[in-house]
């Protein structure tokens, strides 16, 4: 049995200001208008039967979203199970505890096929054939990585120096995993033809990889195990759930799959992936995926260019025109714009750490928000009044709820809402509206089979988005 096993934990700081902490890298639409996440998903389907289980191990407050992504690619037939973790612990604990869950319930020969969910992947049969290969020698005891044959002198990836070769395909055993280089040694190892980018995926039995783990980080995986035995298995809505134990896996340690056990076990393998892929790690690799005009400029999105070269813009919505620039990388959100010179793409992560120092909330948020109901926007704010748009999904309902601080007035201009107003549900239509004194339980819901859309105005001393207290809650977020 094959399980696909989706790590979709990074932040995609150098992606900034599409990618935020709450919106991170695997939920960024392309220039096709499909996620990553999206297509690990497709890709993860080709590799399994009707019938065979697909498992993401995703942060908390990412649960939602990812189920929504996991909804859209239409994989019928094929189950889905989700990890969700408290809080963020790197991918040695993540893939421990993705195992340890996998083989009580499947045993330990189950084959796991770890994948990042901010890859990405153009020729899936090539993907499929490199898999079929990294499976039959997980099947003989192996802990296979997968190295992408490197085209450039990349500074950005950590590489894997190919050892004895072990099968007629290529396969061969891993001399030395190597750290980011700098350019110069990035260069001498394009030159010499033994070194491979190292991709990040890996394949592995259940087994082989818990017995590598006792030998080389005992207390990890005694922990993870601790961890799985107090995080019980649910099966809601047709997907599979396991919450994580909050303290348990907070006792995890933070490192890497790499250092953990990759580094150090003997029985290491890498098969070469003899298919295109990129980790879209910067502004840069993201280019590439638009076709250019005559003077190598790329847009994605709505932009003029005016004695102007090998410049990219993306925008949201605005027009962006460039007039006499050469090299360098626009990109427009509806709270900030990111311009940078093509060679530092990847320093655009020194601005998403120089906000989160500064606690701006555009290191973790978009005016846009994603909730488990729908989205809401922020259209306006000042000091006492706040004016939000709002979609509630077919079904969708907020919690049962109530501010101290505000008061809000609804609008409905789409649909028909169910609200609850400190007493009885009514009906609220389109062009109709209603009231909400602060300190007032109350509901909405949206009963149709469209979207709701409604604009709220909130009033008051304090509109902060921390004002609430939840009775009840369809999505479990009641404390």
């Amino acid at each position: 049995m094959i399980i696909p096993v989706i790590l979709s934990g990074g932040a995609g700081t150098r992606l900034w200001p599409v990618s935020r902490e709450d919106h991170p890298k695997p939920f960024m639409r392309l220039p096709d208008g499909q996620s990553l996440l999206l297509k690990t998903y497709l890709r993860a389907a080709g590799l399994i039967a009707d019938g065979g289980e697909i498992v993401t191990v995703t942060n908390r407050e990412h649960y939602f979203e990812s189920k929504d992504h996991f909804a859209e690619a239409e994989l019928a037939g094929r189950r889905a199970r989700f990890l969700l973790e408290p809080q963020g612990r790197n991918t040695a604990p993540a893939i421990a505890v993705a195992a340890l869950a996998l083989a009580a319930e499947y045993g330990e020969d189950v084959v796991l096929v770890v994948m990042a969910a901010d890859h990405l992947i153009h020729d899936l049969s090539g993907f499929k054939t490199a898999t079929e290969h990294a499976v039959t020698l997980a099947q003989q005891g192996y802990l296979v990585t997968y190295g992408v044959r490197p085209t450039a002198p990349e500074t950005g990836f950590g590489y894997i120096e190919a050892g004895k070769q072990i099968d007629e395909w290529g396969g061969c055993q891993v001399y030395q995993f190597v750290e980011k280089p700098d350019r110069a040694t990035a260069q001498e190892y394009l030159n010499s033809g033994r070194f491979l980018w190292n991709s990040g995926m890996f394949c592995f039995t259940a087994g082989s990889l818990i017995r590598e783990l006792h030998t080389h980080a005992p207390d990890l995986i005694e922990q993870a195990r601790i961890c799985i035995e107090h995080s019980p298995l649910q099966n809601t809505s047709g997907v599979a759930l396991q919450e994580l134990h909050g303290s348990s896996f907070a006792s995890l340690p933070d490192i890497s799959i790499d250092y953990a056990v990759m580094e150090r076990s003997s029985r290491v393998a890498m098969v070469p992936a003899a298919f295109d892929w990129s980790d879209i790690g910067s502004w840069t690799a993201l280019r590439q995926l638009v076709e250019p005009d005559s003077e190598l400029n790329r847009a994605h999105g709505n932009a003029i260019f005016i004695d102007s070269r090998n410049t990219y813009v993306q925008t949201q919505g605005r027009l962006v025109a460039t007039v006499g620039v050469d090299d360098l990388i626009v990109v427009e959100t509806d709270d900030a714009v990111l311009v940078a010179h093509a060679d530092r793409a990847q320093d655009v992560r020194q601005v998403a750490k120089r906000l989160k120092l500064e606690n701006h909330p555009a290191h973790r948020l978009h005016r846009t928000v994603t909730r488990p109901w729908g989205s809401y926007t922020v259209l306006e704010e000042e000091a006492r009044f706040k004016i939000k748009r709002i979609v509630v999904k077919p079904g969708g309902a907020l919690s049962l709820q109530l501010h101290h601080h505000r008061s809000e007035h609804w609008i409905v201009v789409q649909g028909m809402a169910k609200v609850i107003n400190g007493g009885e549900p009514r009906f609220v239509n389109s062009n109709e509206s209603t009231f909400i004194p602060a300190g007032h339980r109350h509901r909405l819901e949206n009963p149709g089979v469209i979207d709701l859309v409604m604009i709220e105005v909130q009033s008051g001393e304090y509109l902060g988005e921390d004002d609430i207290v939840r009775f009840e809650d369809q999505y479990g977020r009641v404390q």
